[in-house]
């Protein structure tokens, strides 16, 4: 198979980017998307030629690093797949593809296909974890967990913080990854004596590292290789309602005993 390739790209995050035209041959159906890229850079270097930088790691669909948009679509054209999982023979020979990084401002490119998604490990620092001592682990049977809370809360662990949701956004937010961040933690029973500091202060740590607000378009849905749902969206916007309306309160003087003088 071959394949024309319109590749991005950028030598460093303060030069300006371009895309480039590659041909590639001597891809086989079986070859992952990752492969074929492998495949161009030998071809490259064989030439003299500068390798085209992108990132990856597992190649198994778990770490969520290899993530890029060919032909517009977060991770390609086959839903709940990383492009790691994504096999050329998913392509017509000789097509015309086009590749391209995230395209966020909180996801500045750092070269090529490699963006940089620390924002997201920021996120997670303001409060995506448990500070609470638990000891050893439980007995399973010891913690009474609805199986519906359980269920919702590993779908929500399977989050692998790819950034696809971000980049399939009109708006580059990333309020699907908080919630699925929020919702595993928030839906068991070990999450609930922080569950509304953590509600505030990741969501004010999203908005302060530059991602847009959530208008319920549901394409993070769609280009989510694990298919979280944007049900964590909703449950999100209630826990930082509930959080903020509590924290209010709180802020306010109590002036119930207040004398008022009579005019």
């Amino acid at each position: 198979m071959n394949f024309v390739l319109q590749l991005w790209r950028q030598k460093n995050p303060q030069s300006e980017g371009a895309f480039s035209r590659y041909e590639v041959g001597g891809i086989t159906p079986d070859m992952s998307f990752l492969e074929m890229l492998d495949t161009l850079n030998e071809q490259l270097a064989s030439k003299g030629e500068a390798p085209v930088a992108f990132e990856s790691d597992c190649r198994e669909g778990i770490c969520g690093s290899c993530g890029v948009m060919i032909n517009g679509a977060a991770h390609g054209p086959i839903g709940g797949t990383t492009v790691c999982q994504l096999y050329m023979r998913h392509f017509s020979d000789g097509e015309e593809l086009v590749i391209e990084p995230w395209r966020a401002r909180a996801f500045p490119v750092l070269r090529d296909l490699i963006v940089d998604r620390s924002a997201f490990d920021r996120i997670i620092s303001a409060g995506g974890f448990i500070s609470v001592p638990t000891g050893a682990a439980p007995e399973a049977s010891s913690a009474m967990v609805p199986k519906q809370g359980a269920d919702a809360a590993m779908d929500s662990a399977a989050c692998i913080g790819c950034g696809a949701c971000v980049a399939a956004c009109p708006n580059a937010s990333a309020a699907l990854f908080v919630g699925a961040k929020l919702s595993h933690l928030g839906l068991l029973p070990q999450g609930q004596p922080e569950r509304a500091r953590r509600a505030l202060a990741m969501v004010a740590r999203m908005d302060d590292e530059g991602f847009g607000n959530c208008s319920w378009h549901g394409e993070c849905q769609a280009a989510c290789p694990k298919s979280i749902s944007i049900d964590t969206i909703a449950r999100t916007s209630r826990d930082w309602s509930r959080a903020k309306l509590a924290d209010g309160r709180r802020s306010t003087p109590d002036r119930t005993n207040d004398s008022v003088s009579e005019p």
